[in-house]
């Protein structure tokens, strides 16, 4: 019998180039959620005791911030983002391109 083995986007994160992509993909889903549980995927591939002590977060509280029924803090989310030497890149989307009025 062919054994088969749950298939995890954590597994696949080796580099900060790949970690920025995937979470790039998955802001473009437009799901908060969706980036939420991608959050904790890499927070998983980069090992969540790290990442908490980077933050100032307890392990528990990290875990509990990134399920996935939690609305965590814009503020806890880019805490860590930069933990993970990340950041949000804002910029036009560009078939909606508005000029602002002064």
């Amino acid at each position: 019998m062919l054994e088969t083995r749950t298939w995890d986007a954590a597994d696949h994160l080796a580099s900060p180039d790949d970690i920025a992509e995937y979470l790039s993909e998955a802001l473009k889903d437009g799901d908060p959620g969706y980036f939420e549980h991608a959050l904790g995927v890499v927070a998983r591939a980069e090992g969540m005791s790290s990442v908490a002590a980077s933050t100032g977060l307890n392990r528990e509280n990290l875990y509990r911030t990134l399920s996935d029924d939690s609305n965590p803090r814009f503020q806890t989310v880019v805490k860590i983002l930069d933990s993970l030497g990340l950041a949000f890149d804002v910029k036009p989307v560009a078939d909606s391109v508005q000029t602002v009025a002064h």
